[in-house]
């Protein structure tokens, strides 16, 4: 899915576009990315933006507004320091508004400053079902810019993306339940049909349909489906 924006758009109606997100049949990379390119058109201060997830052990950057957000974030994994680092080890946000002054992340600090515009970064966490999977982080390019009224406006951005993250997620488990629910029906309906034919238990049954994957190497449920979809033919 697409967001246009205007110059005169306001943030409520970034925030409506972005809500079609929890109805539309979007992944997750698009959910994610649009998150991303929405924050600095609605936080205001807000020049840049990026999303990562702990996977496992691993910290992966999934989306960003822009080359900027993506180096400052694989900084932070290489340092080991950073908002999103510690947002995914905390419970709160994290923000240093002003990394010219006494800096959170001093290694972090000086390298953003000597290498990109930024001056300024935020991470806020996102939950899926009560558990902590990600953080949002933003950049300013000013001093200063992300604190009062912007950094709470980065925290309602923050809970939006949550639930937006959330949507997807269902989605996602809907979807892949489907397949199995579909697989499963194919492969009960193959075991069925070989019952019948061969005149054995269901266990034989599967057996020769797991046999028959193995030896063809190819998947239990596209032999399933072969299966059912041969005994269609009226000539089977």
């Amino acid at each position: 899915m697409t967001i246009h924006h205007s110059p005169a758009e306001q943030p409520a109606d970034t925030f409506a576009a972005l809500a079609e997100l929890l109805y539309s049949e979007d992944g997750y990379d698009e959910t994610y990315q649009a998150l991303c390119d929405a924050a600095p058109r609605i936080i205001p201060g807000c020049h840049h933006a990026s999303l990562m997830l702990r996977r496992g052990d691993h910290r992966e950057t999934v989306a960003a507004s822009d080359e900027v957000a993506a180096r400052v974030d694989a900084a932070e994994r290489e340092l080991g320091e950073g908002p999103c680092v510690d947002v995914l080890d905390t419970e709160r946000a994290e923000v240093d508004s002003d990394l010219t002054v006494d800096p959170t992340w001093p290694r972090l600090a000086a390298w953003v400053v000597a290498n990109t515009p930024v001056r300024g970064m935020a991470g806020y966490r996102l939950l899926v079902d009560g558990k902590k999977v990600g953080a949002l982080n933003f950049f300013s390019d000013t001093p200063g810019a992300l604190a009062g009224p912007s950094a709470d406006q980065a925290a309602v951005f923050s809970a939006f993306a949550s639930v937006a993250v959330m949507a997807a997620h269902h989605r996602e488990s809907a979807r892949h339940l489907r397949q199995a629910l579909d697989t499963n029906r194919e492969i009960g309906k193959a075991v069925g049909l070989l019952m019948a034919l061969h005149k054995v238990g269901d266990e034989e049954a599967f057996e020769i349909l797991r046999q028959t994957s193995q030896d063809l190497n190819v998947r239990l449920a596209m032999v399933a489906k072969e299966v059912v979809d041969y005994h269609r033919e009226p000539s089977a």
